[in-house]
């Protein structure tokens, strides 16, 4: 399992921890209460008739509750850490309002668009940053600052998965309700994110970077796209299901496909 670079990673890692453990010990214990039947119950000779016991009602109850006591202290377990995860508010507007960084997710087949909500948190403070299959995209973070991440889909579900977040979340088209989560990146550097939801014929080309970096080296790359004239949202209103202005993405996954074909041919 990859190194945990977020607050919120910190769950997951233990949840995964604690129940390797736990089901090794489980395993163990099966394992040898099932060697311990076969060899001290073995058949000691070709007359003999192991002793037939039946209805033991001590150990059916064992093995009735023992389970759902497993089954509940995972269950315990699982929620914990899924409410330490998405801790956020449900509703977006307030999400959004409460982290001090905005990042709405556009993912369309097959690569991602990244748009950065800054100063007044509106469209004209926002700039964007997209990618295609052969142009890998980078989602820019800052180090020890929780960001509110908005995703949506113009096209099919995708999975948004920045790796050593240990968390994912699909990305449903007309879901933009419940396609949001807050997180805190807590370790600079670069690492891989990808679709984790098979979208169609070049899913595997679905890469993204995840950069986390200073509030400075942050607030530089915003400018330097706002250079570019990368400026407004580039992604759908808060409930659409279709993204304007990323048409340019269509033309180069056709571009893609011909080239294909004619590779093809």
């Amino acid at each position: 399992m990859p190194d945990p670079r977020s607050e919120e990673a910190h769950y997951i890692y233990d949840l995964w921890q604690w129940s390797w453990l736990a089901a090794m010990l489980t395993g163990v214990l099966v394992w040898g209460l099932i060697f311990y039947a076969v060899i001290k119950y073995r058949r000691r000779s070709e007359s003999e008739i192991p002793v037939q016991t039946r209805y033991n009602l001590p150990i059916e109850i064992f093995y009735t509750i023992a389970p759902v006591m497993m089954v509940i202290v995972f269950f315990f377990f699982t929620v914990r850490a899924q409410d330490g995860v998405l801790h956020a508010p449900k509703d977006l507007d307030k999400a959004n309002a409460a982290a001090p960084y905005n990042v709405t997710v556009v993912g369309q087949q097959w690569s991602w668009t990244f748009n950065y909500t800054k100063g007044g948190k509106t469209v004209t403070d926002t700039v964007w940053e997209a990618g295609t299959p052969d142009d890998i995209p980078t989602l820019w973070l800052v180090e020890d600052q929780e960001v509110s991440i908005d995703l949506y889909s113009p096209d099919v579900i995708h999975s948004f998965w920045p790796t050593d977040f240990l968390f994912k979340m699909d990305v449903v088209p007309g879901r933009a309700k419940d396609n949001h989560f807050t997180v805190k990146p807590n370790k600079p550097g670069m690492f891989i994110g990808r679709c984790a939801e098979l979208c169609g014929l070049y899913h595997s080309r679905m890469l993204f970077n995840v950069n986390v970096v200073s509030e400075a080296e942050y607030n530089a790359h915003l400018e330097e796209l706002e250079a570019k004239g990368n400026v407004g949202m580039n992604a759908p209103g808060p409930y659409e299901d279709e993204v304007k202005g990323i048409e340019h993405h269509n033309a180069d996954n056709l571009n893609l496909d011909s080239e294909n074909k004619g590779e093809d041919e």
